[in-house]
């Protein structure tokens, strides 16, 4: 029976693939497409898999092919896949009344990247609270402009949907009644819904503990735990900086207040948020070269988002400015992270741009595109961003399977992957004779 035992990361892997299967054969049906017919495997385990793992690359248009309960499995796939399954599943079993056991715990502070069971259920029951009031406050700031648009019903729901969309990261949009694969283009000099949509994936993208310390510690910065201050200090600099290059490089023939918005609205996006203003098929390539580094770094442990997430960037950085000074120890804000830390953080970045760069360069051969282009692809499927330069619904079956591995991988993490393949490594096993290589 032992093969049977799962350990809490196989758990997390099989519940994502059970939760894309599931919404596949769902989004297959007739009843989930406008022209009530059924979709292709392929193309419903893509959708399935894209607004499971929050990512937002598609091969239909959402507006266009599915129907209003189509529209929905991706809006519960969406917010399943951003909280985590592990965090549904215990919601469930904390709403039924029922008490969730040890295993279960464990598996819950895996999922949402918490070491230890110390007040998982406050934790759970604070999660749960402020994702309904930050998704519903957000539904109504952007009523006050979808409703007058589309009318009641359909902009209620508009506002629903990508309110949800953009906190989890998601990326999926209903704009394609405008024009096909639109995203929020038609937007781009409404300040109301360019802040909403801005300030719900960053929301989103910060982690759960980190919002934990901003309401226990308010202000009061000092009492933050190191992993919220690097999470909120990277965040601000990943924004302000990408936002002044895309202000000078990209957006120059604007009006200064759409050029304003766009610019940190491009920078805010690659948090793994998938929505766009702007054309960026339009970029330059360095625009586009920076936009696929910016994906690939995503967003914060913990949260709805993914990418190899801010902290493992930062740990790296660090560590570099550290050897630059000839200082043995990796430090910040006064304190030293540990060695293990930074070798799980070289071990996922080199696993994320690994994987970016050959399925880039696969994708390329096959398909006869520019490596640059299939890259940006790559990188957003594998970060789970969902940003695309067109692509996507043209790519051949085995490029959308490539894609579908990569935002699988992309939504599980790194590590959680390599833990449920390899569960019997020991650390401790008996180390082998030292010798010096030279590097550098």
């Amino acid at each position: 029976m032992r093969f049977f035992r799962l350990n809490y990361f196989q758990k997390i892997i099989l519940g994502f693939a059970a939760l894309i299967l599931f919404g596949a054969f769902l989004l297959m049906l007739p009843i989930s497409s406008n022209e009530r017919v059924y979709t292709p495997f392929l193309n419903a385990l893509f959708t399935s898999t894209s607004a499971s793992c929050v990512t937002g690359l598609i091969v239909y248009d959402t507006a266009v092919h599915w129907s209003f309960f189509g529209q929905v499995v991706i809006l519960i796939l969406i917010q399943i896949g951003g909280l985590g399954v592990a965090v549904a599943v215990s919601s469930v079993i904390l709403l039924s009344g029922k008490r969730i056991g040890y295993s279960q715990r464990n598996t819950l502070a895996n999922s949402i990247s918490i070491n230890s069971q110390g007040g998982i259920m406050k934790m759970l029951i604070f999660l749960l609270k402020w994702t309904g009031m930050i998704e519903f406050f957000f539904a109504i700031l952007l009523a006050t402009q979808f409703i007058p648009e589309f009318g009641w019903r359909r902009g209620l729901w508009y506002s629903i949907f990508h309110s949800v969309s953009a906190f989890c990261n998601a990326g999926f949009d209903l704009m394609g009644i405008k024009s096909p694969y639109s995203s929020l283009t038609d937007y781009a000099e409404n300040p109301i819904v360019n802040l909403s949509i801005m300030a719900l994936i960053l929301l989103g993208g910060l982690g759960f503990m980190t919002w934990q310390d901003i309401a226990k510690n308010k202000g009061n910065l000092h009492r933050y735990r190191l992993q919220s201050k690097i999470i909120l200090s990277t965040t601000i600099f990943l924004v302000l900086l990408p936002a002044l290059f895309y202000f000078f490089v990209e957006f120059g023939e604007m009006p200064m207040e759409s050029r304003i918005l766009a610019s940190f609205f491009t920078a805010v996006t690659p948090r793994t948020a998938g929505f766009n203003t702007v054309d960026f098929s339009k970029f330059s390539d360095s625009g586009i070269f920076l936009q696929t580094l910016l994906m690939l770094v995503g967003a914060a442990p913990g949260s709805t988002g993914g990418g190899m997430k801010i902290t493992t960037m930062t740990v790296l950085f660090l560590t570099s400015v550290a050897i630059f000074r000839n200082n043995s120890r990796t430090e910040a804000f006064g304190r030293t992270i540990p060695g293990e830390v930074i070798r799980n953080a070289t071990t996922i970045a080199f696993m994320y741009i690994c994987l970016c760069v050959l399925s880039g360069m696969f994708i390329s051969l096959h398909e006869n595109l520019p490596l640059l282009t299939t890259s940006f692809e790559t990188a957003s499927a594998i970060a789970t961003v969902g940003l695309t330069l067109g692509i996507t619904p043209k790519l051949s079956p085995v490029s959308r399977v490539v894609l579908i591995s990569l935002m699988y991988i992309g939504r599980v993490g790194g590590l959680c992957l390599i833990y449920a393949v390899f569960p019997n490594a020991n650390p401790n096993k008996g180390r082998l004779v030292e010798e010096n290589v030279i590097v550098g």
